[in-house]
């Protein structure tokens, strides 16, 4: 009996820490954001005229606009990725094509550019003396910095998640369900459109709901290309809130609790409608099908998926080597004009570049172990313990994913900023670092509760048959188990924290650069050689490490 006492207080100590650090994490920032909006003077210490900022801030003229811009521009983006998507994921789930595996790897390169250097490429390449011009005589300027510029942009970056969500569908769904359809008489359009399309579903608006959310918490695309349009968003107006003078705390907390709505919003109705209908596409052991060739269809199959990868993936990486290999911006694309002189800037440090790189990698790199233990002990005692709690530890893992980076840069600012703290961490990199943390831990939650679900609990009463402690069977069982898991988690929050751009740009302290805000900044002073040498490096040097350590993994075979 005392053994088990002291086995149980040492899984509740595990326990307790989770729900420290994420109240720390999680909880405090997102507990000010609301106390700020309810409580205008908190800054000055006082509580007095509560909710008298909510009249002003949502009194507003260009309130209603802005929540309109935002809900427009999700939407507008959400419908172009999925027709973008849909013929796509059509031709790649249901028929044989060609090269297969290469242009879903060509789909997959975009993630690895950040938004924001997507959008200074676009602007490189279509602007007025662009490289559209050098090469074919005309410029879109017009078009780029406009609404249906930012669509495009922000779409070409998105669809991907469309594409893969629902051509994995098709494939899971083949092509049985559609061939009964063909024997009760239905055409083969009818079959797809009124029995495959709709088992698709729910794949589809998952991956809808994400590319929405993904859009309306985006920060740089929209400051780089809305602001010189006049187009502005709930999160460029944030973040000006701070920028300008007189600051706006409570009108920036105000906003802020309007994403999260707007994103909650999002959420439920993605629930509601997926949960009207429920549709069983696997039912025992599946026969293998082969999927049927694309005929008279390849040519302009094989043209359409080239147009997009040409759009989405070759315009980009073009406009950014271009500009990071050019020795000058107005000396445009000419074989004497290439050099490595941005490269060497980079190297030489000038105006702080290779600082940037580096606070960038340790940050991740401090980001990826500190949110895969925790996720990985937050997941542990939510899956596989029965304490009382846990619960409430999982909906806490659980909130990051409802907060766009914007609302909790502003948690962080009006949470840490306070004068009472023994240890002042505001205007430092901790600050940022917890940040960081906070915008990641779903992922090592997500995948190692997964990985810890599909482990059978007998595992557990076998070892502790055997007199081993909760601790042993975590550190001896069910952590080598779950370690594929909680590895590509990790390699997942580090390739997504090193490019991190609303948090960076909120919180980093002065004098401590970043990839993401060097290159901002860089891009805004007219003088982008260097910032975007500074992103091929970040780039291919963040793709070289996952590569590495990945192959280091398979060899370890863990």
């Amino acid at each position: 009996m005392h053994a088990e006492s002291v086995e149980v207080r040492g899984v509740g100590l595990i326990q307790s820490l989770c729900i420290a650090a994420l109240l720390m994490v999680v909880v405090l920032p997102v507990s000010f954001v609301v106390l700020q909006a309810i409580f205008p003077h908190l800054p000055e210490g006082s509580l007095r005229a509560p909710f008298s900022a909510i009249a002003r801030t949502f009194g507003e003229q260009h309130l209603a606009q802005l929540l309109g811009n935002t809900v427009v521009l999700g939407l507008s983006v959400s419908l172009a990725s999925l027709l973008l998507a849909l013929p796509l994921a059509v031709l790649r789930g249901t028929r044989r094509l060609p090269g297969a595996k290469y242009w879903d790897l060509l789909f997959l390169i975009p993630f690895m550019i950040p938004p924001y250097i997507g959008a200074f490429s676009w602007v490189l390449s279509l602007q007025d003396n662009g490289y559209a011009r050098q090469l074919f005589g005309w410029s879109a300027e017009g078009l780029l910095f406009s609404f249906p510029g930012i669509v495009l942009v922000m779409s070409l970056h998105l669809f991907p998640l469309v594409y893969f969500a629902l051509s994995r569908s098709l494939m899971l769904i083949g092509k049985r369900f559609a061939d009964a359809g063909k024997v009760c008489g239905a055409s083969a359009f009818s079959s797809f459109l009124r029995i495959t399309l709709p088992l698709s579903l729910p794949g589809m608006l998952a991956s809808l709901l994400l590319v929405f959310a993904l859009t309306v918490e985006e920060y740089g695309t929209p400051a780089t290309l809305g602001k010189r349009s006049g187009f502005l968003v709930l999160v460029t107006s944030i973040e000006e809130k701070f920028a300008e003078w007189p600051i706006d705390l409570p009108g920036a907390a105000l906003l802020s609790l309007a994403l999260v709505a707007l994103v909650l919003l999002a959420f439920w109705l993605q629930h509601y409608i997926v949960t009207r209908r429920s549709f069983i596409t696997v039912a025992g052991k599946q026969r293998d099908e082969a999927a049927p060739e694309l005929g008279r269809m390849r040519w302009p199959a094989l043209g359409l998926f080239a147009s997009v990868t040409l759009l989405a993936t070759g315009i980009p990486i073009g406009a950014t080597l271009a500009c990071a290999f050019s020795r000058t911006l107005s000396g445009g694309l000419a074989w004497d004009n290439f050099g490595l002189r941005h490269f060497i800037a980079v190297f030489e440090n000038r105006n702080g570049a290779l600082d940037a790189l580096f606070n960038s990698l340790w940050l991740a790199a401090a980001t990826a172990i500190i949110a895969g233990i925790l996720g990985a002990l937050t997941a542990y005692v939510s899956a596989r313990t029965r304490l009382r709690g846990r619960s409430l530890l999982d909906a806490f893992s659980a909130l990051p994913n409802a907060l766009p980076g914007m609302v909790v840069a502003v948690g962080m600012i009006l949470a840490w900023n306070r004068s009472w703290w023994p240890v002042p961490i505001y205007n430092t990199p901790v600050v940022l670092l917890l940040a960081y943390i906070c915008l990641m831990l779903p992922y090592p939650v997500r995948y190692v509760g997964a990985g810890l679900r599909q482990i059978s609990q007998s595992l557990d009463a076998a070892a502790r048959v055997c007199g081993a402690t909760s601790g042993r069977v975590l550190w001896r069982i069910l952590l080598p188990l779950i370690a594929p898991n909680l590895f590509i988690s990790m390699l997942l929050v580090f390739a997504v924290a090193s490019r991190e751009l609303v948090a960076s740009v909120m919180l980093a302290p002065t004098g401590m650069p970043t990839v993401a805000t060097f290159v901002f900044n860089q891009f805004a002073q007219g003088s982008p050689g260097v910032g975007m040498a500074l992103s091929v490096i970040a780039i291919f040097s963040s793709t070289a490490i996952l590569v590495t350590v990945r192959q280091l993994f398979k060899h370890d075979e863990l």
